[in-house]
Parts: structure tokens; C-alpha cells; sequence
């Protein structure tokens, strides 16, 4: 097996952990963080070493890294941890899920994370350090770029760009054939008809609650 060190010990990295263990190729041997941020010698079993230290512990030429943030400051923490474990020498791993649905072909990036029960169909192309998280569907030709963060239910039709930097939440619709723009947050249920500008920002708003207790409720 490969062995594999993962960047990280919060949550997203157990849980990255979690999805490498069950269901790949890789081994993991220990967990990274920056010294400043490390609170305990060991994370889920493994050893945590500073990021500072890793290359000594656990050379490039024998270990591959994956970097396990999420999505803070629209994907630029991750960037920048990606850039810098690609100086010290690392190979970045990619998985893809054994219960996503994919075609011969797929392109996909270093660091890139497919969930479960993606469906991405042919001519797909994925950029490096993007994170798909479960249930989403990627139509035929779209194209995901870098540093990118995909929400569960998403819905990316095809022929569309999204580009780098770019966040979309939960349940959001993008229309065939148009380009989100890099740096764009598309919000959860946002539903995009055209090209949108760079950096910008599509909330909708959310259900507000009726007056009505469910304690009246009568037909339910």
C-alpha cells in the first residue's frame, strides 16, 4: 500500500482519513498540522508532526500527502498548504470514491477528494485540490477548476466552467453551458442562469418559520 500522510486533525481530516482507510489504496501513517496548531501528539491512532518537521519524519520520496482543509477564505488556507507541501517535494493524492459514478477518461487534479454517489459523466474535467463532496452531479464536458469546494446536491450541467476558488453550497443549480467566474460563492439553493463576474456572491434567502405552532397543526 502507499503510505500517506494527510494535513490536518480536525474534522474534514477524520473524515478524509475515515474515506482513505476503507476504501483505497493508501495507508496512513501520521497527520500534519502547522506547530502552532497542534494540541496533541497523536490524531486517530497516528502520530502528529509539525508540518515544519514533516520532510525529516517522512520523506517525499516514500510518502505521499493529502491536505485536508475545508473550504475557509473560499479555498485560499488549502491553496496555500497545497503550494507549500508541492515545494517541500510531495506528491499530492487524489481519490475518488468506489461509490461514485464515473467514466473512463476522468481527468482529475492532485488533492482532489470525489464523495460518494457523485455522478460525473463523460469529458469531465476536475482541477487539482477540489473537494466533491456526496450526492452531486457533474453533466457531460463541465469543468471544475482548482482549489474548489462542492457542497453536497450540487447540480453542475453541461458544458459549464466553474472556475478557480469557488465555493457552492448545498443544493445549488448551475444551467448548462455558463461560466462561474473564479472566486465565486454560490450559496445553498441558489439556482444560476448566466455567466457570473468574478468574486461574487449568490445568497438566497432563507424559509422563515410560520406563526403557526405545529402544536395546531390539524392535518398533520
Amino acid at each position: 500500500m502507499k503510505k500517506l500522510v494527510v494535513f490536518g486533525t480536525k474534522e474534514i481530516a477524520e473524515v478524509v482519513a475515515f474515506y482513505f482507510e476503507c476504501d483505497s489504496s493508501y495507508e496512513i501513517v501520521a497527520f500534519t498540522a502547522d506547530g502552532d496548531y497542534i494540541d496533541a501528539p497523536s490524531f486517530m491512532g497516528r502520530p502528529v508532526v509539525p508540518f515544519e518537521e514533516i520532510t525529516q519524519r517522512y520523506s517525499p520520496d516514500e510518502h505521499e500527502m493529502f491536505i485536508a482543509i475545508s473550504y475557509q477564505k473560499v479555498n485560499r488556507i488549502r491553496a496555500q498548504k497545497f503550494a507549500e507541501a508541492k515545494a517541500k517535494g510531495y506528491e499530492l493524492a487524489r481519490y475518488v470514491s468506489s461509490k461514485a459514478h464515473t467514466w473512463p477518461g476522468l481527468e482529475i487534479g492532485e488533492n482532489s477528494f470525489v464523495m460518494e454517489a457523485n455522478t460525473v459523466q463523460p469529458f469531465v474535467k476536475i482541477g487539482a485540490d477540489s473537494l466533491l463532496w456526496s450526492g452531486n452531479h457533474i453533466g457531460h464536458h463541465a469543468s471544475i477548476g482548482n482549489h474548489c469546494f462542492l457542497a453536497s446536491q450540487v447540480v453542475v450541467s453541461g458544458k459549464t466552467v466553474v472556475g478557480d476558488y469557488c465555493f457552492l453550497g448545498v443544493n445549488a443549480t448551475l444551467r448548462n453551458g455558463i461560466t462561474i467566474a473564479p472566486g465565486c460563492v454560490i450559496g445553498a439553493g441558489a439556482l444560476i442562469m448566466k455567466d457570473t463576474l468574478e468574486n461574487e456572491v449568490y445568497i438566497t434567502e432563507a424559509t422563515t418559520p410560520s406563526r403557526v405552532p405545529s402544536t395546531r397543526l390539524q392535518r398533520l
